[in-house]
This record gives C-alpha cells, sequence and structure tokens, in this order.
C-alpha cells in the first residue's frame, strides 16, 4: 500500500510552514507551535482532522483581529501560488481557517476565499457561507462564475454541489437545485476542461434527487458541440449505471431486451488481494450493430452479512449485428485502505444497458 496521504503533515511541512509564518508573524514561537501540533494524539488523526488541528493551532498564534488574520492568510496563499511548482492538498488549511473562523465575517471572508481559491480550492470552505446565507453568496458565486479565473470560476459550481463528496450537506439545494442552474449554465461550455467537468459533477448530484430535471437538460444541451456531449455524458453517468431507459435511448444504446448474454462464467473462490476472473458470451442477433454499454456489479458482503452491490464499468461500444463476442475480465480484491472487505459469499451480475442480465455466486476467502 502506498504512504497514506495524512503523512504529508510532517515536521518537514511543519517547519516549512513556519518560516513563512515569520515573514507575517516575526514573533511566532516556533517550538511552542510545534509541540501543540505535534501531540499525543497526532498519530491517531486523520487527514482532516490533522488539517483542522494545524488550523486550529495556527490561530493561537495569530493576533485575533481576523480582518488582519485573513489578509495574512492571503497573502501567505499568494506567495505560496507563485513558490510551489505543484499544488500540495497539505495547504488545505488555509481556506479551512477561512471557514472556521469566518463565519461572522462574511464579506471578509468572501473576498478572503475569492483569493485563495486561485491557489487552494475553496468548495468545502465556501459551504458553510451558503447555509447562513444561500441567496447572498450564490449571487456571489454566480459572479465569480463570470471571472477571468479558472480556478475562481470551477469553485463557484465546485462549490455548491449538493452532494460534494467529504463536504457538507446543502438539503435546501439537494431538495431544490433551481438557484444553481444559472451556474452550470453560463459555464457549459467553458474554455477550462476542469470546470466543465466540475459543471458535469455538479448536474451529477442534481441527478441522484432531481433525475428529470438532469434529462431535460440533457435533452436541451445534447448535440452542440463534441465538448458538451462529454460534458452530458459525465453528467449523466449515474443515470445510466441505474439503467435508466430514457437516458439509455438519449444515448443511443440498444434496448437491452434485443441482446443476449451467455455463458457466465467465473472463479467460484478468490482470496482477498487476488482478483476474481470471469468470462461470458455477449450475443447481438439482430440484423443491425447495437451500441452496448457493459458493466458489472459485486455484491459485496458487509459487516452485518448483508450484501450491497457497486457497479463497475467493463467496456461502452459498437457490436456487429448477428454476432457473438466472448469477454473477458477481472475484479481486483486487492487491500486498499478505503476498502474493508469481508470473507464469505458474494455474487457477481452482468449488466447490460442498465439491466442485469445473469448473476455467479463466489466465495471470498482470507
Amino acid at each position: 500500500m502506498g504512504e497514506p496521504l495524512k503523512n504529508m503533515y510532517n515536521k518537514e511541512f511543519v517547519d516549512d510552514l513556519l518560516v513563512r509564518l515569520t515573514e507575517f508573524i516575526p514573533d511566532i514561537d516556533k517550538e511552542l507551535f510545534r509541540n501543540q501540533v505535534f501531540t499525543n494524539e497526532w498519530d491517531n488523526m486523520e487527514l482532516k482532522q490533522r488539517m483542522r488541528h494545524i488550523t486550529i493551532t495556527l490561530n493561537r498564534h495569530m493576533s485575533g483581529n481576523f480582518k488582519k488574520d485573513a489578509d495574512i492568510i492571503v497573502k501567505l496563499s499568494n506567495i505560496l501560488m507563485k513558490e510551489t511548482k505543484e499544488l500540495s492538498f497539505g495547504y488545505m488549511f488555509l481556506p479551512d481557517y477561512i471557514e472556521v473562523y469566518g463565519q461572522d465575517h462574511f464579506d471578509i471572508s468572501v473576498d478572503a476565499l475569492h483569493e485563495i481559491t486561485k491557489f487552494m480550492s475553496c468548495e468545502f470552505a465556501v459551504r458553510p457561507f451558503i447555509v447562513k446565507d444561500q441567496s447572498r453568496m450564490l449571487d456571489i458565486m454566480f459572479e465569480w462564475s463570470e471571472s477571468d479565473n479558472y480556478a475562481v470560476r470551477r469553485c463557484s459550481t465546485e462549490g455548491c454541489r449538493p452532494r460534494l463528496p467529504w463536504a457538507i450537506a446543502l438539503p435546501k439545494l439537494k431538495s431544490d437545485p433551481s438557484p444553481i442552474l444559472p451556474i452550470l449554465e453560463g459555464l457549459k461550455d467553458d474554455d477550462s476542461e476542469t470546470v466543465r467537468r466540475s459543471v458535469a459533477n455538479n448536474l451529477n448530484d442534481i441527478s441522484k434527487d432531481n433525475p428529470e430535471l438532469v434529462i431535460d437538460i440533457a435533452k436541451r444541451w445534447l448535440g452542440e458541440s463534441e465538448q458538451r456531449d462529454k460534458l452530458v455524458k459525465h453528467a449523466c453517468r449515474t443515470l445510466l449505471k441505474a439503467g435508466n431507459s430514457e437516458v439509455m435511448q438519449l444515448f443511443g444504446f440498444e434496448n437491452p431486451d434485443n441482446i443476449k448474454l451467455l455463458k457466465l462464467k467465473s472463479d467460484t473462490t478468490v482470496k482477498i488481494g487476488d482478483n476474481l476472473n470471469f468470462s461470458f458470451v455477449l450475443s447481438n442477433p439482430t440484423k443491425n450493430d447495437a451500441k452496448i454499454r457493459l458493466e458489472y456489479g459485486i455484491y459485496f458482503r458487509l459487516a452485518n452479512g448483508n450484501l450491497s452491490r457497486k457497479v463497475f464499468k467493463i467496456s461502452e461500444k459498437i457490436y456487429k449485428g448477428q454476432s457473438e463476442s466472448v469477454i473477458n475480465s477481472k475484479h481486483s480484491f486487492r487491500i486498499i485502505t478505503t476498502k474493508k472487505f469481508y470473507p464469505g459469499e458474494h455474487k457477481i451480475s452482468i449488466i447490460v444497458n442498465g439491466i442485469e442480465s445473469a448473476f455467479a455466486n463466489f466465495n471470498l476467502t482470507n
């Protein structure tokens, strides 16, 4: 396994931070700062806990005047943006500082986040301000969507995603995402692929609670350009995984009733750390070529013994009429830090254009 991401917060990182802080806080007590960071609890802290811990430690050495302290955070981010060749997520504590200590200083905080996001994305930090005053903050983020800086434009759409992973929820926008739509409309043909991908991610979030809205947008946006078609396809990925028939038809996929799946075979036993190998025959008995999206589902055993399916993509291609194709694939049960495997009976399914067409059981062992 690779080095845990949380270990980027180490002595070298903190020492480098202290060198930079000395420019703004000449009398900072470096030894005290280090001791306050590397407490007895440090080793047991995960990534975001360490980040927040550094935020809190930093505040102990600030002036207590938020306007002055926010100015230091902005100046530090500007220096890092000029000097740092590769983006380091270690500096997540910069926007986090504004998020934690700026809630009662709306205007100062928003101006600071506008600058900081050019160096370190503020997609997480803006969300408490949306919760605090959604209408006001989204008006500001609409202004950001017209910025000359791509990172500011990206933050305007990424920050208001209704279901942004690892972020606080935005229940009002999950229920009614209409206030987000002007931002997305304005950025759908953005020059930056990063920004367009964020628009797609936002729409994908919306599709989980308001699928018909995203389907209507997809119908309006499709067919204008290759770039926009790619965006719409990515925006509809959850609907495609769910086998939404209207979306399948929208992207030209064959009616799965016309496709046959034969001879599914899989390993009956696989050890944790190894691969599950499986194969099947895909038959297109019609006279016409067919666009097929092939996926497989793994029904993972949970700690309570229940099974929970997760879908993985195999391919998406055209299969000639009156043809049979042998498909060989595998799924890795390599140990990773973000997934725990539980031994016992599991299940695999093959999914053709959104419809599960075959199943097989296998046993996962230590």
